[in-house]
C-alpha cells in the first residue's frame, strides 16, 4: 500500500511514538510505502524525529503545519497538503492530532483518497475549555468526521467521549490501542540499582514517579499537594518528575514553596527510549492528568511489574483496574490521591502483586506489532468496502 500519514507535530509525545511505531512497522513488516506528513517540531518537549528515529519512513515536512490556529498558516498548510497528496497518490491517508487531522482530512477526502482514517488520540474539546472553544471544537470534530470513512480510539472511553458530543455514529469507530516497544519495559528491572543510584535514591526510600510534559492540565500540582500529606507521614517518600516543559519553573516553585525540595528529582527533558531506565527507579507510577485518551506512562509501568495511582479520567480505568493492578481516584482529590499512595508505600507486598497483575494483563495487549497489524487489517476492510 501506499499510505500517507499526517500528524501536526513530532515532538516527544505518546500520540507522536504511536504514530512513529506504526509508520515503522507498516514499512518493515508489511512493505509498504510510507510517508510520514507533519509540521515543524517546535517546543522544549523536544523532537522526536531528531533523535534519529526515523528510521526508513520518508518524512515530508509542512512549515506552515502549526498546532496554533492561523488562518494565513492553516489555509497555506491546506494547500500544501493536497499538492503533496495529489502527488503522491496515497491509497490510505491516515491522520492525528487536531489540526493534521482536520485540515488532512479534508484534503484527503476532497482529492477521492480510497481510504481516510483519523485517530483520536485524546479529544481536543473538554470540560476545562471556555464553553464557546468547546462547542467551536466539538463543530469541527463533526464536519471532519464526515469527511473520513472511519476513526480509531485509542481507549473506549475516547469512543464514548465522542459519541456522546455527536461527533460521529458508534459504529464509525474501533478502539485499537495505542502500541509500544515492550520488551525495554519487561526487563527495566536491570537498571534498578544503577538508576536509583545515580538519583540518589537509597534502598528504603518509596519512589513515587509521574511521566508527563511540565504542562497545563497534567497535574503535577495534584501530586505536589498530595505529596505533603504524604510526607508526613512516611519522611521516606521520594517523588521523581520526568519530562520537562514550559511549566518547569512553576513546578519547581511550588515544591519549594511546600518544602519538599528534599524529597523530589526532576529529570528534565527525556528522550523515549530512556523512559524504562527511569521507571526502573520507581516502585509505583502515579497519573494526575486531568485529560488523556490512555496515557502511555500507565501501560508501561503496568507491563514493567509497578502499580499505578491514576485520576479516574478517559481510559486510564481500562487498565488501571481498581484494587487488582492499583487505584482509582477521583480528579483533583488529593486528600484521596495522598491516602492511595500512603497506602502503597505501606505495603511492598500490595506493590508486587499490583505490579506482577498489570504485567500479566497488558504485556501482549499493547505489543505495537499488534496494533498495528490491526490497523492494517482495519485499511484493507475500508479499502475492500470502496471497491
Amino acid at each position: 500500500m501506499r499510505i500517507a500519514h499526517i500528524i501536526t507535530r513530532m515532538i516527544v509525545g505518546g500520540a507522536q511514538e504511536n504514530t512513529l511505531l506504526n509508520c515503522l512497522d507498516l514499512v518493515h513488516d508489511f512493505g509498504d510505502e510510507v510517508v510520514l506528513v507533519t509540521g515543524p517540531s517546535t517546543g522544549p518537549e523536544g523532537a522526536l524525529l531528531e533523535q534519529g528515529r526515523a528510521g526508513g519512513v520518508q518524512v515530508y515536512q509542512i512549515d506552515a503545519l502549526r498546532r496554533e490556529i492561523h488562518p494565513r498558516h492553516d489555509w497555506t498548510a491546506y494547500r500544501q497538503l493536497r499538492h503533496f497528496l495529489q502527488h503522491f497518490q496515497p491509497q490510505v491517508v491516515h491522520t492525528h492530532s487536531a489540526k493534521g487531522g482536520f485540515l488532512g482530512r479534508l484534503a484527503a477526502w476532497r482529492l477521492g483518497v480510497p481510504a481516510v482514517v483519523h485517530t483520536v488520540h485524546g479529544a481536543p474539546f473538554h470540560r476545562y475549555q471556555h464553553a464557546i472553544t468547546r462547542k467551536l471544537f466539538i463543530h469541527l470534530e463533526r464536519y471532519a468526521a464526515r469527511h473520513c470513512h472511519h476513526l480509531i480510539s485509542v481507549a473506549d472511553a475516547m469512543t464514548e467521549l465522542m459519541v456522546d458530543a455527536a461527533v460521529a455514529p458508534k459504529d464509525k469507530f474501533t478502539t485499537i490501542y495505542s502500541g509500544m516497544d515492550v520488551e525495554p519495559f519487561q526487563q527495566c528491572d536491570r537498571w534498578r540499582d544503577e538508576a536509583r543510584r545515580e538519583l540518589g535514591f537509597r534502598e528504603e526510600h518509596v519512589v513515587f514517579g509521574k511521566v508527563a510534559r511540565l504542562f497545563r492540565l497534567k497535574g503535577h500540582e495534584y501530586l505536589i499537594a498530595a505529596a505533603r500529606d504524604v510526607v508526613a507521614r512516611y519522611p521516606h517518600a521520594r517523588f521523581l518528575l520526568v519530562g520537562d516543559g514550559i511549566l518547569r519553573r512553576q513546578v519547581e516553585r511550588a515544591i519549594a514553596d511546600a518544602g519538599l525540595q528534599p524529597h523530589f528529582v526532576l529529570t528534565g527533558l527525556v528522550p523515549p527510549d530512556r523512559v524504562p531506565y527511569f521507571l526502573s527507579a520507581m516502585d509505583v507510577l502515579v497519573h494526575t492528568s486531568l485529560r488523556e485518551g490512555l496515557a502511555r506512562t500507565i501501560p508501561q509501568a503496568l507491563i514493567s511489574g509497578r502499580p499505578v495511582i491514576s485520576f479516574d479520567i478517559d481510559g486510564a480505568r481500562e487498565v488501571v483496574l481498581n484494587e487488582q493492578t492499583g487505584y482509582l481516584v477521583p480528579p483533583c482529590h488529593t486528600g484521596e490521591l495522598a491516602a492511595a499512595m500512603m497506602r502503597l508505600a505501606a505495603a511492598p507486598e500490595q506493590r508486587q502483586q499490583f505490579g506482577r497483575q498489570g504485567a500479566r494483563r497488558f504485556t501482549d495487549q499493547f505489543r505495537h506489532q499488534k496494533m498495528s497489524a490491526e490497523i492494517r487489517r482495519l485499511y484493507q476492510q475500508i479499502l475492500a468496502q470502496r471497491r
